[in-house]
């Protein structure tokens, strides 16, 4: 059955409640039995799909189910770091250290980077990991969570090697199967990386604001208030995590900065090796082909369990915890994410809505006509930037809009347009996924910097913006003239640095760092 319009309707209506009223549950819940009951045609039935369909079918979901169990047990596990001392450690290493806000800042967001093998382990780690020092900095929590949320997807998803790179290489291989072309996915995918303009420049606009010390709109009037008043968070804020956490910082334990770093390394290590276990790395494939392959929702629950388990021993050994301590902390933590789970669960329930509804198709086929080869880089950098927006998922708008982009562009403009199609449809759906308010990742990077999630995004939407209007002005539309993408991009930094200058206010002289903050 065809809804038209009313496709759009519940994600709009969820969008546009969860900024007007901040309440993200209500509007979500809401969202989903506005779908229902459009889909149902009886607002009864639809109550009752709504829970029983949507919200329960999105827990039978393994791979929701395995991310709902992996963000528990990581919260469990920074519950246990923050119990142990180990945050206390590294924020003290980290204090002494850094010179201001500029080097913490950019630790985050080399954290960030250097964390490239999966976006929802990047959120989570770093955000949980930096909080508590960016907190002693006197950075905002609204800074804090443009930090994480930049470097997640748009660093994972052009990762030589992340759990991206055989969702984005299959998406690829499939369209280019049915066309009868014999070219290599992957190698079409490391081909595309110079023109995702808008995930590239979304890295270096965060490195520019950080060490310009610049910058604007709502993002500023919340440097401002942290670095004047020393409040993390406004005064009517709503962070997605509770103060289970919080609770746990240790008084009477000297703060042992490998305390944290041992597990949270053994985090990232046991995911790598996980990843290429998982994918049939032992069976012989390539190691790109095994990540591309393996299942990250079981992999990251491996590393979160294992984290924890060594970081249970090491307070074993050194005495620091009984194990009734460790299970109280780890369960504190937990706690700490119940919001933010049902958030991700009434994410997942309003993308069953959509999927039923046809939502990302129907946004689709209002692109569809008469098309100039020129405009198709734009438009299939806009097209799942909408779709993504509007369904909070990346890889649904890729999903969608990928089988529609490549063969246009074979038609249009032959082989010399598709690479530079493929790479605007996969970084079109990172800034629509960045931009919204439900967007798994957006609501995890608010969740692991225990910020407001509605602020996160009001201070986030303008600095995402605007790296996504200098990518079309320098990027995707001279893309589409066969202009050399690299130098689009140092046009691209260049002007970025330019905006900054001309608009930016400088934030950090506002007064001396303090750590007596809220919290």
């Amino acid at each position: 059955m065809e809804y038209g319009w009313f496709s759009i309707l519940p994600p709009i209506l969820a969008i546009i409640l969860s900024l007007f009223t901040g309440e993200v549950l209500l509007s979500l819940f809401l969202a989903v039995l506005v779908g229902a009951t459009i889909i149902s045609s009886n607002p009864i039935l639809g109550f009752t799909a709504t829970l029983n369909k949507y919200i329960v079918g999105s827990l039978t979901d393994e791979w929701n189910v395995s991310i709902l169990i992996f963000c528990l047990s990581i919260g469990g596990l920074i519950g246990l770091l923050s119990k142990n001392g180990g945050t206390k450690g590294i924020a003290n290493i980290v204090v002494s250290k850094a010179k201001g806000t500029k080097s913490t800042l950019f630790m985050t967001w080399l954290m960030g980077v250097l964390i490239f093998f999966d976006d929802y382990a990047n959120s989570l780690i770093v955000g949980n990991t930096m909080r508590s020092i960016t907190d002693k900095m006197k950075i905002s929590r609204e800074k804090l969570a443009y930090i994480v949320d930049s470097t997640a997807a748009p660093v994972s998803s052009i990762a030589l090697i992340s759990t991206w790179v055989g969702f984005e290489t299959g998406l690829i291989r499939d369209s280019i199967a049915k066309l009868g072309l014999d070219l290599n996915p992957y190698k079409i995918f490391i081909q595309t990386i110079p023109y995702r303009f808008y995930s590239i420049l979304a890295l270096v606009f965060v490195l520019l604001v950080i060490f310009t010390g610049k910058d604007f709109g709502p993002m500023a009037r919340a440097e401002k208030r942290t670095k004047l008043t020393g409040k993390l968070y406004a005064d009517n804020a709503n962070p997605i995590v509770s103060d289970e956490v919080s609770s746990l910082i240790p008084e009477n334990i000297e703060g042992k900065w490998y305390n944290a770093v041992i597990p949270i390394l053994s985090v990232i290590v046991i995911t790598i090796i996980g990843l290429f276990i998982n994918g049939g790395g032992l069976d012989g494939v390539g190691i790109q082909t095994a990540f591309g392959s393996a299942d990250a929702s079981v992999v990251l629950l491996w590393s979160s369990f294992g984290g924890t388990i060594i970081a249970a021993i090491m307070c074993l050994s050194q005495r620091l915890l009984s194990i009734k301590e460790i299970i109280d902390s780890w369960v504190s933590g937990v706690k700490s994410m119940t919001v933010a789970s049902l958030i991700l669960v009434l994410a997942w329930s309003l993308g069953g809505v959509n999927d039923d509804l046809g939502t990302a198709k129907f946004i689709v086929g209002l692109a569809e006509g008469n098309l100039s080869p020129s405009l198709l880089p734009l438009l299939m950098f806009i097209l799942p930037c909408l779709v993504a927006f509007s369904t909070g998922s990346s890889w649904g708008a890729n999903t969608i809009v990928m089988p529609l982009a490549i063969p246009l562009a074979i038609q249009l403009g032959g082989s010399e347009l598709l690479i530079p199609v493929v790479g605007s449809v996969l970084t079109g759906a990172v800034f629509g996924d960045h931009c919204s308010p439900v967007s798994d990742t957006t609501i995890m990077s608010s969740m692991a910097s225990a910020c407001d999630h509605i602020d996160h995004v009001k201070t986030q939407l303008p600095y995402a913006t605007t790296v996504a209007i200098v990518s079309i002005i320098v990027g995707f539309i001279p893309a589409g003239l066969g202009f050399n993408p690299f130098i689009s991009l140092v046009l691209g930094v260049f002007l970025l640095i330019g905006f900054l200058y001309k608009f930016g206010i400088s934030t950090n002289k506002s007064s001396s760092i303090a750590t007596n903050t809220k919290t």
